[in-house]
């Protein structure tokens, strides 16, 4: 007999389902897992093993195959340990079949059988809600998860909890959202004195969610008006709220399950690389401008920036979207966000100093503005 469990893969900010098939036949004792996993979910027999025996489980002398359906695509993450261990659980009747395929689960296992929060359990939780079924995950990400209230959220702590809720014995409760948290920052436009046009510039860029590029000598207060350009925009409203954490949720960036309303503030450095800054690596993850999706993405020394780095902004700021195309993922990100860029007028910052004249003038300055574009 082959039981199910059912879980998600990762793409970009969606989830989409995967069938986790378990299989117990004759045979030499083995434990396979097929259906393109990586190291990390090839990984998870081990982690099972032990988890099981910490249970007083043990498995049976016979071959245990695992399939992960579709097989044509790419299973990474930790999080498919909890299911692997679900579908296996109904296979040795331990859980009744149909329980196990109620719901989608996630979570990464800890060898005494204990169940670790994972990234994504917002978006797994909008796939299960679309499939009507409930989620399953460890006790630290149900607060994350229950923002979705389209769909039930059982946290549990560890395997043997997951074990006991579905005999019956000790039945979990629904878990809980986290809180919202306050829109509160120490950094406010009101705490700067004078600079009265550059403020202005600033609040009609926030009004009209303009982008703007200061340019002017070292401390002349570019960096410190960029970082209160939030505190003058308008918290997100929920839909804004809810899409911006499900790219946070995919980075691990929400803290304690706590979904905020304050617009996100992203200052990369000027030697960070195209796939940080747009997204990609192996795994094609989100980047800056995507973490910055509905707030503000500030660039300080603009043009120390690589070129390539620069040009490739020009799209996702006209689509509000990037593409990340990798070999094995083709992923698509929101990111519609308000850019915030700050330079100097030269290379020594003088060249617009009345007190302190730069000694290159002006071509010290035709030749910083020009540096990114000869790169």
């Amino acid at each position: 007999m082959v039981t199910r469990a059912y879980t998600v893969a990762f793409e970009g900010v969606s989830a989409r389902t995967v069938e986790v098939q378990c299989a117990v036949t004759p045979g030499l004792p083995a434990f396979a897992i097929v259906g393109l996993p990586d190291k990390a979910v090839s990984e998870a027999r081990d982690r099972v093993r032990a988890a099981l025996s910490a249970l007083a489980i043990a498995l049976p002398s016979k071959r245990v195959t695992i399939n992960l359906s579709p097989a044509d695509l790419p299973k990474e993450g930790s999080h498919f340990d909890l299911p692997i261990a679900l579908a296996l659980l109904a296979a040795l009747q331990i859980v009744a079949p149909d329980a196990a395929e109620r719901v989608t689960a996630l979570g990464e296992l800890s060898l005494d059988g204990s169940l670790v929060a994972v990234v994504g359990a917002l978006p797994a939780a909008v796939n299960a809600a679309s499939e009507g079924r409930g989620l399953l995950c460890p006790q630290g990400s149900g607060a994350e998860a229950a923002w979705v209230g389209d769909c039930q959220v059982i946290a549990a702590a560890s395997l043997g909890d997951v074990v006991r809720h579905f005999n019956g014995q000790v039945p979990l409760s629904t878990a809980k959202p986290g809180e919202v948290l306050a829109h509160e920052t120490s950094r406010c436009l009101r705490d700067i004195k004078g600079q009265e046009r550059a403020k202005r510039a600033m609040e009609i860029a926030a009004a009209g969610r303009h982008h703007v590029l200061m340019v002017g000598p070292p401390g002349s207060g570019k960096s410190m008006l960029a970082a209160r350009m939030p505190s003058i925009l308008p918290p997100l409203t929920p839909a804004e709220a809810l899409e911006t954490s499900m790219i946070h949720s995919l980075s691990g960036l929400l803290e304690s399950g706590g979904i905020s309303r304050a617009r996100p503030f992203r200052a990369p450095h000027h030697t960070a690389s195209m796939a940080a800054i747009v997204g990609g690596g192996r795994a094609a993850k989100p980047g800056e401008i995507s973490l910055a999706h509905n707030g503000v993405l500030f660039l300080d020394e603009f043009p120390e920036f690589a070129r390539p780095v620069l040009e490739t902004l020009r799209q996702p700021i006209e689509t509000g979207h990037v593409s990340v195309a990798r070999a094995n993922a083709h992923v698509n990100y929101p990111c519609r966000f308000l850019l915030l860029a700050a330079a100097n007028p030269c290379k020594c910052g003088h060249l617009s100093d009345a007190g302190r004249a730069c000694s290159r003038a002006p071509i010290c300055g035709e030749d910083y503005m020009g540096a990114s574009a000869a790169r």
